[in-house]
């Protein structure tokens, strides 16, 4: 929840005219169904101006005191109403073609940004929510999606009209069309304060909405800690805060738009009323009955004139919200991702397992050094626990191990080769991993113990679970290895976690980091942990985090951390005897019950 609000805050657009540029790039890829859409946008846009002018035509024809032909009228309606039909079939293509487009541009902005998001060093989401990340992909996304489906097109139809209808006016009254011409200056200089003082809050709006996002993320992920603190209350209260916080921006965001659509509505009507008022004085003075019909005509393009300079003004508001979201997706699709590593092709032919520090530095920030001249060596096939109070380094020097973090100075190295001058796919596929979260992705069983190796046999994923000691339990389900596992499957945490030391057997790395966590279960799971733990470990490097100080009693080396050093090094015998900090820490948790 600390993390939520380092998320981009700032009151303007850090680079409108640069997110414009990078989202019209996006469109470049499907330039050919963007200019049919706006070809057919602009015709059916010319066929609705044109209209007005024909029903012009018709209406003469009956006001004519000589008469007319029904035949002349039954063509002249024909005509118009064929207008109006391919107007309207050119005005559905158009939109489906957008509409392609927008689901073209969208899916390309979610894979660009789920692929980024396996590039992003681990620093970025300790200093990110989930939920702000969440919020990109889904929310900014979609606002990026439907302004391209709605909002291009409604752009091309309401220039081409606001363009074409002066000109058809003009060649009818002129006098009529200088007062319908009013209300442009005013609309624009309406449109022009409203963007400029209102996109500030369309960029707090998505933010805000990043923050909402992270926010129920954090807490339904652990709803059970807050009800077994009482703490709903509390999480009601900061979520309100939070939510209040979406609700002001975005009230003022969407007040300051919406003046626009009264101001505008309000102008036309005024015009409406005057050309009423000129055209009858008109018609008066020169004794000419049939330029009512031209002051009918001139009320409808009135009216259809207001429509795109109101479209133009909603449209402005929508753009603003538009870049706002496609600043949020573009600035994270510009975060800085790990050094490509593709021409490191390094290789261990035979893995030993010997793992060497030296002279490790290291510091999560440049004035918060963690981890103070670390040097240490485990032999192939020792296993070593760390030990150590919270905040000692432990979790580091796994995250350091595993490349998940570069160190400042120092190298590690496996058989004497430094891990830098490997591929960092490859240091990870060295390592087989058994996580304190046991993470399970939605699928069946077979499927998430086939997660670390893909071509794995079932007899490999069998064997893996016996010794795992979680085959029994997998065939008492009634679809066996094929049970689906979901969020709601109802399986314990116990067994969750046999099955990631399963998972972990299945991938059979040569060397392994385990972050034991047994403080969770009943003594007979705990026991069945233990034993699938030891046969994992059995002949493989492998690196304990240490909970329980109890079941690393036969570890070859424990390594005893504070503060970022190491303290002390030796077995569970020699440092009890030494009587030093691991002695201490033994003792307190047996009197304390505490786990590290």
């Amino acid at each position: 929840m600390n993390r939520m609000h380092n998320s981009a805050s700032n009151d303007r657009a850090k680079d409108f005219k640069g997110s414009l540029k990078m989202l019209l790039k996006r469109l470049n890829e499907h330039k050919a169904y963007v200019i049919i859409a706006i070809i057919f946008a602009a015709l059916a846009a010319v066929l609705n101006v044109l209209g007005p002018n024909f029903l012009n035509d018709l209406m003469t024809m009956l006001f004519d005191q000589n008469g007319y032909e029904v035949s002349d009228v039954t063509k002249m309606g024909l005509i118009i109403l064929c207008m109006y039909l391919v107007a309207g079939i050119l005005g559905y293509l158009q939109g489906f073609l957008m509409s392609k487009v927008s689901v073209g541009v969208s899916k390309k902005l979610r894979t660009e940004i789920s692929r980024k998001i396996n590039k992003l060093p681990l620093k970025y989401f300790d200093s990110h929510s989930y939920g702000d990340v969440l919020s990109r992909v889904t929310n900014d996304v979609d606002t990026v999606g439907n302004t391209l489906e709605r909002t291009l097109s409604s752009l091309v139809t309401s220039s081409v009209t606001i363009i074409g209808i002066p000109i058809v006016m003009f060649t009818i009254s002129w006098q009529l069309t200088l007062i319908s011409l009013l209300q442009i200056p005013l609309a624009l200089l309406v449109v022009f304060i409203v963007v400029k003082f209102n996109q500030k809050y369309f960029i707090k709006q998505q933010k805000y909405l990043g923050d909402v996002n992270g926010y129920i993320e954090e807490n339904f992920s652990a709803h059970n800690v807050v009800k077994a603190f009482n703490g709903e209350e509390k999480a009601q209260q900061t979520f309100d805060s939070i939510n209040n916080n979406l609700k002001v921006v975005s009230r003022k965001a969407q007040f300051f738009s919406g003046l626009m659509m009264p101001i505008v509505n309000f102008t036309s009507n005024i015009i409406y009323v005057l050309i009423c008022l000129v055209g009858a004085s008109i018609a008066i003075k020169t004794n000419n009955m049939a330029f009512l019909a031209t002051i009918i005509t001139f009320m409808t393009y009135s009216k259809l004139f207001n429509q795109p300079v109101a479209q133009i003004g909603s449209i402005s508001g929508t753009l603003q919200s538009t870049i706002a979201a496609a600043e949020r997706v573009f600035e994270f699709l510009n975060e800085e991702e790990q050094p490509d590593e593709s021409d490191k092709t390094l290789t261990i032919e035979n893995v030993k397992g010997k793992v060497e520090f030296r002279h490790v530095n290291f510091g999560y920030t440049p004035d918060k050094q963690i981890i103070f001249d670390f040097n240490f060596t485990a032999n192939p096939g020792e296993k070593i626990a760390i030990v150590g109070q919270t905040g000692a380094g432990k979790t580091t020097i796994v995250n350091l191990l595993m490349r998940f973090y570069e160190v400042n100075d120092g190298e590690i190295l496996i058989d004497g080769v430094p891990t830098k001058d490997m591929n960092r796919s490859y240091v990870r596929s060295l390592f087989g991993m058994v996580l304190q979260d046991t993470w399970l992705f939605e699928g069946t069983i077979k499927e998430n113990l086939r997660f670390g190796k893909p071509d794995a046999t079932d007899e490999e994923i069998v064997e893996a679970c016996k010794m795992a000691n979680v085959d029994h339990f997998i065939r008492t389900e009634p679809k066996g290895y094929d049970m689906v596992l979901a969020e709601e499957t109802n399986i314990s945490t116990g067994q969750k976690q046999l099955l990631t030391i399963a998972r972990a057997m299945v991938q059979n790395a040569p060397m392994l980091i385990l972050d034991e966590a047994t403080s969770s279960v009943d003594t007979r799971t705990e026991i069945l942990i233990q034993t699938a733990m030891d046969r994992l470990t059995k002949g493989r490097t492998s690196f304990v985090i240490a909970h329980r100080l109890s079941t690393i009693k036969n570890a070859d080396k424990i390594i005893v951390m504070k503060d970022g050093n190491i303290v002390e090094i030796g077995t569970h015998d020699e440092l009890i005897a030494k009587g030093g900090a691991y002695k201490e820490l033994y003792n307190s948790q047996f009197e304390n019950g505490e786990n590290f």
